[in-house]
């Protein structure tokens, strides 16, 4: 959906849970052209997915292991490049290859997050399809909640395996956060004939913009602050999901 809406912040923080809770986990900057994990970590990674595409390592050699900031709360990243029109042009059977990498290199681990760039363009859905969740970050803005709509559309339509789910992301107060899911989810049941499952919400805190601005995670900054036990929330929803889906296997 729309940018500037913490997707970036929520993804390294659910990497970092996820890790905290015992996962092995990559986090994967599929932002292609505009990446900023990197910068987000205070990391300068030796190489990047850039590389990987023009064919100069392979993609196992692109992992970047980081600290997570707290206990046991290491993880990979796979790094992108901010400002590559090579990474944000990437042909079809590029990017066709480059999921299928990411799909056999995430066999190593229990738990991969994918930060995807703002949009329904191609290649961002051709990464989509790959997942077995989307988790689109949304706020209140009406421009939030209009794109984040358009994109769980053509999701449907482009990956119908894909479970779409919601977090409501710098909510005043839970009731606000609430307000804002049925307001997504009504929208949904009533033009596309689902509801999507509300993964969590979670608190505008000041905190995050400091600790972004400082290029340090919140986790390991304070991990008490509200955002992160709600980030937890939601890792812990997502892994016994996953946990659920496997034992219906």
């Amino acid at each position: 959906g729309k940018g500037g809406v913490g997707k970036t912040f929520m993804a390294i923080t659910l990497a970092s849970a996820f890790a905290q809770a015992g996962k092995r986990t990559l986090l994967v900057d599929g932002d292609l052209g505009l990446a900023n994990v990197d910068v987000q970590l205070g990391i300068a990674p030796e190489t990047d997915l850039a590389a990987v595409i023009a064919g100069w390592v392979e993609l196992d050699d692109a992992v970047t292991p980081v600290d997570g900031g707290a206990a046991d709360g290491g993880f990979d990243v796979l790094p992108g490049r901010s400002g590559s029109g090579a990474l944000a042009e990437l042909p079809p059977e590029e990017v066709a290859r480059l999921a299928a990498g990411l799909s056999a290199l995430a066999l190593q681990y229990d738990q991969v997050v994918v930060d995807l760039g703002a949009g329904i363009e191609a290649n961002c859905m051709r990464l989509a399809r790959a997942a077995d969740k989307a988790l689109m970050v949304i706020t209140d803005e009406p421009t939030s909640m209009t794109d984040a709509y358009a994109f769980i559309k053509v999701l449907r339509g482009y990956a119908p395996n894909v479970e779409p789910v919601v977090c409501i992301n710098q909510a005043d107060s839970r009731a606000a956060g609430q307000r804002t899911y049925e307001a997504i989810a009504r929208a949904c049941q009533t033009f596309l004939g689902f509801r999507p499952h509300l993964a969590g919400v979670v608190i505008r805190d000041p905190k995050v913009r400091d600790a972004i601005r400082c290029q340090k995670t919140l986790i390991s900054t304070d991990p008490q602050a509200q955002p992160i036990q709600d980030a937890i929330a939601i890792s812990q929803m997502l892994i016994g999901a996953a946990s659920a889906a496997e034992l219906g296997n």
